[in-house]
């Protein structure tokens, strides 16, 4: 079996491109996979294209392993562009070779220790200012069946706020637990905007509501900096989005920068790169919990790590919150109940991709967002 054809496709997604990898093979089987890097999809697209043309096609879909080390090896100017390109490639992939064996692809790589997945919502409120309709929404979530929930209570707030939006943040956070009750959890994220003092002040403040996690408190390439905030921290600090493939986790495992990582399946490298990350903070008793803004493809990949990998905690997702067609998009997809993912028993990622929805809703180069301004919420969170 070889590669015959590799397709990428762009589409409009609110605050973002989803960014699909489409690869045909000489035996009739597809695979789906997914590259979607916010903001930068445009290089991506034409990156996979470059990739496509002088590794991929006429392959053996099967040499996944061989294709990461060369891509690696030989291009070696890596980065989040890079590995989002790498990764798109290699999940359909991966499709591919779990359909020709008519198994699904956690399968392919150990098995599966778990049936089902939890998951926690992310985009499901529109602003933390009205005090009325954040209450509402985070009912809602819960009568959704979720057992954990995601947001930000700094609205567009920079390296230092005063404690008056200090006070404002912990009041967001208070009105979401009261309407929530102490039986889900509260994930609080930074979104990386604070100094290393500042972050530990907010943190601290934090203690009352008692959020399982504080995400990403400071920003994410000074690992130094991010073990001073874990070890001081009276929370669990989870962090790793912005931290990409094997190497780049080496260092903030050494350095016990993180009680939580996060690696994103797309940006970190691939479906594969990232159950390495997970083995290798496995060795450091650390829980991975999967990074996960962008599209079903993403969701789904996701969602067969969880069920392979022991270490496995919880798996964000914005299915319920997201764009209104998404599930138009991808058909067979699980949804959350009693704040669960089932683990798809389908040949490949086990979902099938509507081609009619991409076209229907192409490229929108306005799909961006300023998470430091004072509408992002309103932008991402509908």
């Amino acid at each position: 079996m070889k590669v015959t054809q590799v397709d990428v496709f762009l589409m409009g997604a609110a605050w973002r491109n989803y960014t699909f990898v489409k690869i045909q093979t000489d035996a009739g089987i597809t695979g789906w996979g997914e590259a979607t890097l916010g903001w930068k999809e445009t290089a991506v697209r034409e990156l996979i294209r470059d990739y496509a043309r002088r590794y991929v096609v006429g392959q053996n879909p099967f040499d996944i392993e061989s294709l990461w080390f060369k891509l690696y090896q030989v291009e070696h100017n890596t980065g989040p562009v890079m590995y989002s390109a790498m990764a798109g490639i290699e999940m359909a992939l991966w499709d591919i070779a779990g359909k020709a064996c008519n198994q699904p692809v956690y399968n392919l790589v150990g098995g599966k220790v778990r049936t089902k997945v939890k998951a926690y919502a992310n985009g499901w409120y529109t602003s933390t200012a009205d005090r009325n309709e954040l209450r509402e929404k985070a009912s809602g979530v819960k009568a959704r069946g979720y057992k954990a929930l995601k947001f930000d209570p700094f609205g567009a707030g920079g390296r230092e706020i005063s404690r008056a939006e200090l006070k404002q943040a912990c009041d967001t956070v208070e009105v979401v637990r009261k309407a929530v009750g102490d039986d889900v959890d509260i994930l609080l994220e930074f979104h990386g905007r604070f100094s290393p003092i500042m972050a530990l002040e907010a943190i601290r403040a934090m203690v009352p509501y008692a959020p399982s996690w504080c995400e990403e408190p400071i920003p994410a390439h000074n690992q130094v900096s991010m073990a001073q905030v874990t070890a001081a921290s009276p929370l669990r600090v989870a962090t790793g989005e912005h931290t990409y493939s094997r190497y780049g986790f080496l260092e903030l495992l050494e350095r016990q920068a993180a009680h939580v990582i996060q690696p994103d399946i797309t940006y970190a490298g691939g479906f594969l790169e990232t159950k390495k990350i997970a083995a290798m903070a496995e060795t450091y008793y650390v829980s991975v919990a999967p990074h996960n803004c962008d599209g079903p493809l993403k969701t789904i990949a996701g969602i067969h790590l969880a069920a392979n990998i022991p270490n496995f905690l919880i798996l964000e997702t914005f299915q319920d919150y997201d764009v209104p067609w998404r599930a138009e998009l991808a058909t067979g997809m699980p949804q959350v109940v009693d704040g669960y993912l089932d683990v798809p028993t389908k040949p490949g990622w086990g979902i099938e991709i509507n081609e009619a929805v991409i076209a229907a809703h192409p490229e929108n180069p306005d799909a961006k967002l300023n998470m430091f301004s004072s509408e992002w919420e309103e932008r991402m969170c509908r």
